[in-house]
This record gives C-alpha cells, structure tokens and sequence, in this order.
C-alpha cells in the first residue's frame, strides 16, 4: 500500500510529540486523521487535506467512526496532567483504544512509551509500560517505542531542566542527579515514529530508543549551562528523596509542579538502552546530548522568529499580562493599535525608526541607555543607521540590528548592548477593513538569574517606554496623511 494512500490516525496531536509528528507527517504527504476532544483548537494549524475528528479515549462509542478505514494509529496519549488517578485514566483509554482498533482492523499501533526495567518501577514508569501492554494484547500488532528524556525545546524533561539552571546559580543537588539516563532529541523520536510505520517485525515489538550518549541528570545540566554561558555549582547531598524533590521542584519552578512531581518519581531508575533491537532494525543514528541541546535552542531560536503572535497570544488565553508571558525560556510583551490607515502609511514611522529620527517616545531615556551602554563596552547608540528612509537585513539602528524586514508588514531588531540576555524588538501590520492594526512585541531570552532580575525590576519602566513607542508611531501615521 503506497503511502499516499493510506490513512493515518493520529492521537496526541495537541501534545509536544504529536504537534512535532503531525507537521512531519504533513510535509511527507499522508492521509492524516487527527482525534481530539476538542477540534476546534486544532483544527487552523493543519493543511486543508488532513481531518480532524471530535472523539474522546474514555468515550468508546467515539473511537469507532474515528478509527474507521484507518491502516495505522500512532498513540500518543497520557493521564499525568490529571488531578485524580492517572494510572486508571491511562488504563481506561488505552482499553478503549485497543478495542477499538481491533474491532476496525487497524494493521498496526505505534506508542510511545518510558525507558525503564525492574519491579519497582515508578507509578508513572509503571503506568507507561502497563499502557504499551494493554495495546500489545489487543491482538493489533504493536510498536512500542520506550525512550529516556526527550531534549526538545518544549518537553516537560527538558523545560524542567532549563528551570532549574537558569534560577539556581548554586543548587543542592541529591543522589536521584546523578542518575543515568539516555537522553533522545525530539528529532530523533520523530524518526523512530515516522519509521514505525514500515519497519518490519512479526507481530508486535518493543523498541528501547535512546541518544548516543549515556549521561547523568547533572551532565545534562552541566552542559546546558555551559552553552548558555551559564556557571553552576552543584553541591551533591546523600538526602533529598524524591517525594522532598518534588516538593523542592515545586518551589522553584511551580508551572510545572504537578506533572514534574509525578516525573520526579520515575528518575530514581536508570532509563538506559539495554537492547540494541532498534539500532539493529531501524535506518537511525541518534545525535548525541551536545548536539540535541544545541539543536534545541537552536530550533527554538526559529520558532520564535516565525510566531504570529496575535495567535500565539490569544491562544494563551486570559492570562496575566503583567511582567509579560512565557514562551520557552523567552518573556514577551506585546500590544497593539489600530490605525485608520492602509499599511503602507501605518508602517511609514516604523521603517523610520531610530537614528535622526529618535523612536518617537523619551528619547533622552534612549540616549542614556545608549551612553550607558558605552560605558560597560556595548555598541551605544551613536551609531545610528545608514539611510533615514530604508532598512536592510544587517544594518544597524542605533544600538540594535535588522533582523528581518518585509515591506508595510514587518520589522524584526535584535538587541546588541550589553544585556543579561538576547532582546528582540518587533513590529508587525496587518491590514483590515478598518484600516491597519500596528502590534508591537518585546521579546527577552534571559541568561540566568540575573537576566530574569534585570526585565522584572526594569519592566515597569520597559512597559511605559513601549506604550509611549506605540502611541507615538500611531501619532505620526496620523501626520504623515
């Protein structure tokens, strides 16, 4: 059965991993069906030949139209998230799940689960494993792929990882850190995922995947501050368990408490290949832990550049607004103004910015932030830029770069004083009926715990400055009529 022609189920699709999956199935032209409980969030980020389908895996009587003509399902669901017992919601919809496929005819399940051998595994482990045997057993030939922590810009793992260094320059850390793992970069899942579908094997089969490199939580750390330019002490102590871990992590970085706990629990265990099956079957060799980290703020670095955030922001949804919102390791403010002007006259004042022209709001704060900047070695703003009238990638504006351009619609600055950090300065236009809305985003990438002390203390003055930017440009759209 060619691959254009077969129909793929995929599950998990609003997920880390299965956001990743579904654009890589995309772009390599399969017949997509994508089942989520709530379509409407999914539905304007895939291309018009993929399907989305309202269904539920605790819901059984929604799975059979959703698995209907389907030849292979990726399974891509968990229960960490939830308030009551995750273990029984996993069991729960991976029996749906399994009974379902087998009732369709569906060839083949691929599922994503945990490293981890022994008895006593952790109830997150344990649960995962459970999940994989459940399927297993459903008769439906099954490939479970199990994988140590994932190295992408946005998994759990890696988030919680990026948390801690940032915020701790000295960290107590107990004997769970030097632990041995095998970490995997998102990439590398993908593959063994998107290869899962055509790999041949006999029934069903448990792949152990993992990175080139076998490392510790604390070289793992190590080596993520050390590309950030971060210095970190690590004191180890003989105490600490994990549930006081937990607890600890809790404090530190509570956006991802709840679910960090439950992973705290499984890192007690070694999460290492032992079984060499998928480098021997499949067409993959993993990168190694210098080169996931580097790939993944790398990548990251690209996400951000393309985001729109008009829907970035509005899928956050009614979140607090002061200090800005997180995105990765980056803070970001954005507002915007509607002009009763076509693009081309709203985006006039923005081309223009800087230089002799000032950046329409206190420009004696401008000046002595670039005289400040002089004085500890930065670019200062004397530098100013080449042509009042037109911009270019790489030319300068004062003490910030031209990152990207595009004419009447967007203007992208790169900060380069001297910052705890990256700072971004961004202007987008989009035309309407009404006339044009003119947003304006401040982005900051800070480097450790300093970085994020220096946009908190300073935001208050940041969030005036920007407004009275914004205002301003608004002003002279409106005298450049």
């Amino acid at each position: 059965m060619r691959k254009a022609q077969r129909l793929i189920l995929l599950t998990g699709a609003t997920g880390y991993v299965g956001g990743r999956l579904l654009r890589a199935l995309e772009a390599r032209g399969h017949r997509l069906r994508c089942l989520a409980r709530r379509p409407e969030f999914l539905q304007h980020g895939v291309v018009e030949s993929t399907q989305v389908v309202k269904g539920d895996l605790l819901d059984a009587t929604s799975l059979a139209p959703a698995l209907a003509g389907v030849d292979s399902a990726y399974y891509l669901v968990h229960s960490m998230g939830s308030m009551r017992a995750f273990e029984e919601e996993d069991r729960r919809a991976a029996k749906s799940f399994a009974d379902a496929a087998r009732e369709a005819g569906v060839r083949r399940i691929i599922y994503l689960g945990g490293l981890g051998r022994g008895e006593k595994l952790s109830r997150h482990l344990a649960s995962r494993q459970e999940v994989g045997r459940i399927l297993r057993e459903s008769s439906v030939p099954t490939i479970e792929l199990r994988a140590s922590i994932i190295i992408g810009s946005g998994s759990l793992s890696f988030e919680m990882i990026r948390a801690l260094v940032d915020r701790l320059p000295v960290m107590i850390t107990p004997r769970w850190v030097r632990i041995s793992a095998q970490p995997i970069a998102i990439e590398d899942v993908i593959a063994y995922l998107m290869a899962g579908l055509d790999v041949e094997v006999d029934g069903s089969a448990i792949f152990e995947i993992g990175g080139a490199d076998r490392v510790s939580y604390g070289d793992i750390m190590l080596e993520y501050a050390r590309q950030r330019g971060l210095k970190r002490l690590m004191i180890p102590v003989p105490v600490l368990s994990p549930r006081l871990s937990s607890l600890w992590l809790g404090l530190v970085t509570p956006v991802y408490a709840r679910v960090g706990r439950k992973l705290i629990d499984s890192i007690t265990h070694e999460t290492v290949v032992e079984d060499d099956l998928a480098l021997r079957l499949f067409d993959i060799r993993p990168r190694g832990i210098r080169a996931a980290i580097e790939r993944a703020l790398r990548n990251e670095d690209q996400e951000i550049a393309q985001t729109r955030w008009p829907d970035a922001l509005s899928s956050r949804g009614p979140a607090s607004t002061w200090g800005g919102i997180k995105f990765g390791s980056r803070l970001v403010d954005s507002r915007s103004a509607q002009v009763p002007h076509p693009p081309l006259q709203a985006f006039r004042p923005i081309r223009r910015i800087g230089g002799q022209t000032g950046w329409y709001y206190a420009n004696w704060l401008w000046r002595l932030r670039g005289f400040l900047d002089l004085l500890v070695g930065g670019a200062g703003a004397r530098r100013g830029r080449r042509d009042s009238e037109r911009l270019a990638p790489g030319d300068t504006v004062d003490f910030w770069r031209v990152e990207a351009i595009e004419p009447d619609r967007l203007l992208r600055l790169s900060a380069e004083m001297k910052l705890p950090g990256r700072a971004w300065l961004q202007f987008e236009v989009e035309g309407d009926e009404s006339g044009s809305t003119i947003r304006q985003t401040s982005i900051f990438d800070p480097i450790g715990l300093i970085g994020l002390l220096y946009w908190y203390l300073l935001y208050p003055l940041h969030a005036r400055v920007f407004a009275g930017m914004l205002r301003g440009i608004v002003r002279e759209s409106e005298r450049q009529r």
